[in-house]
């Protein structure tokens, strides 16, 4: 069984764990990639399968809801398996299910096969990460490894649209899941040569009821906070969160009285281990509360094609990889807790730099702002990331891998679903007082609803009355960014202070004390 290394003993890392992480990195770039082609993709596939609207949204978002299901109990399956058979097993299940989805015929067969994606991808992740856990001992070099692997997912995103872009204009929409198939195929090549096995033979079997309903409660309360983003506040999705913290209840009463638990609940009772997830699940809710409406404001209010937003986003993109380089030199140099803490106050003053933007004229603020913003969060999401997986048992490191993944699709379905509903109620108040009277109501209905209702509404219309839709429309919206990144510069700085607080290291007490 694998255990903890004493940093006097730990083996610094040679030459075939460096070239394993570069293996390792292979996957995470692939899920980055992965979920940002599919929404190039989704017009054409629509033209080709003809799905109805209930399926094309399922098509987009299937993928993501069995990758957050699934990452808890992956995660502790390959602590009791093995990480590298994990991670080979959902290599070679990730490469045919991507061979399926690239070659459906039907809406219904897409949206199974995207289903079969998020299982193997959930088994992706974990994985990587708790290998890394134990292949490098040394805490600098732990820390310098998951920068890196963190950075996969930052150049993933990044080149997502333009792989995506390329592929769709010279093949068919099919083309960009077979993206996955090489990738694959190489790290199964390699992955048995180079990468070790790690496993605990002390973990027992694999609890199937506990396994049942954490994947319950995970999907039900991502499905619940997505249908509330989308939908607005309805009973169905509220009960959808109800019944998944209820499931919740039973999956800790339930590891608790398991002699072997399937997730080890005493994790949480490390500080730097809660601490740092629920920080990390509280920075990706304030990021994706205003990031979701970016894209949005660059081409629905200041008018930018999709390739000059996509240019005009590319300083952050940049500055974050530079930054995430940056954080493990920095570790080196201060302490984790006021690296973590004085990030998400310079991450809280781009925040505020976002709600300055009123037009082209000054749209300097939102480039700065964001330019700003993914810098000062890399301390968190990497240095948080390390303390997570560090804080656990390594014979636990697939469990504590999963949990730091969990925490962070949570977050992201909590700031769209939370804060993009603050948003949304913004843009309909503003509507409301200022759209002109006089439109037909189905179509002032539209324009009152998203700015793309208001947006196709002005299309319709002749160009004086469609200038008094857009007008307020913009108005509205550019109202609803700065609510958003004003709650976003609170959220981080709230974080900031906690993390400061509870994440210092104490001295250890002294001989005399002891006495």
């Amino acid at each position: 069984m694998t255990t903890d290394i004493p940093a006097s003993t730990a083996r610094p890392a040679t030459r075939r764990e460096w070239l394993g992480l570069a293996v390792l990195m292979l996957p995470t770039v692939l899920l980055a990639l992965d979920m940002t082609v599919l929404h190039l993709a989704a017009p054409h596939l629509s033209a080709d399968l003809k799905p109805t609207s209930a399926q094309l949204l399922w098509i987009l978002d299937i993928y993501g809801f069995m990758i957050a299901g699934f990452l808890v109990t992956m995660g502790t399956l390959g602590d009791r398996i093995g990480r590298r058979r994990l991670l080979l097993c959902g290599a070679t299940a990730f490469g045919l299910a991507s061979v399926l989805a690239a070659f459906a015929h039907t809406a219904e067969a897409l949206i199974a096969s995207r289903a079969l994606l998020g299982v193997a991808g959930a088994t992706l992740m974990p994985s990587t990460l708790s290998l890394l856990r134990n292949m490098f001992q040394v805490d600098t070099q732990r820390t310098l490894a998951i920068t890196v692997w963190m950075t996969g997912f930052i150049v993933g995103s990044a080149i997502g649209p333009l792989v995506g872009g390329l592929m769709l204009e010279f093949f068919w929409w099919g083309s960009v899941f077979l993206l996955g198939v090489p990738v694959m195929l190489l790290l199964l090549a390699v992955g048995r040569w180079i990468l070790p096995e790690f496993r605990d033979d002390n973990a027992g079997r694999l609890d199937f009821a506990s396994a049942l309903l954490s994947v319950a409660m995970v999907l039900a309360v991502i499905y619940g906070l997505k249908d509330m983003a989308r939908n607005g506040l309805s009973l169905m999705a509220l009960g959808a969160v109800l019944l998944g913290l209820l499931v919740g209840v039973i999956f800790v009463r339930r590891q608790r009285r398991l002699a072997q638990p399937m997730f080890d609940m005493a994790l949480f009772r490390n500080r730097a281990f809660s601490t740092s997830v629920g920080a990390m699940m509280l920075t990706v809710l304030a990021i994706s509360g205003a990031w979701l409406m970016v894209f949005q404001y660059l081409q629905g209010v200041l008018g930018l094609s999709p390739l000059k937003a996509g240019i005009v986003m590319l300083p952050a993109t940049l500055v974050q990889i530079f930054g995430s380089l940056l954080v493990p030199v920095l570790a080196g140099r201060m302490p984790k807790s006021v690296l973590i803490s004085g990030g998400l106050l310079l991450a809280a003053l781009g925040f505020l730099a976002m709600a300055q933007v009123t037009g082209l004229d000054n749209m300097a603020w939102l480039m700065i702002g964001t330019v700003i913003m993914g810098f000062g969060v890399m301390p968190m999401m990497i240095l948080g990331t390390d303390l997570v997986v560090s804080a656990a048992p390594a014979e636990k490191a697939g469990a504590a891998s999963a949990t730091s993944e969990t925490a962070s699709e949570l977050g992201m379905a909590l700031g769209i679903a939370v804060i993009g509903s603050i948003g949304a109620a913004i843009y309909r108040s503003e509507m409301a007082l200022h759209l002109p009277a006089g439109l037909p109501q189905d179509l002032a209905l539209a324009a009152t609803d998203t700015l793309g209702g208001a947006l196709g509404v002005a299309a319709a219309l002749p160009s004086l009355q469609a200038e008094s839709v857009l007008v307020p429309a913009r108005a509205a919206f550019s109202a609803a960014l700065h609510t958003n990144a004003v709650i976003g510069a609170v959220i981080v700085t709230v974080v900031a202070v906690i993390t400061g607080l509870l994440l210092r290291q104490r001295p250890a007490p002294s001989a005399e004390a002891a006495c």
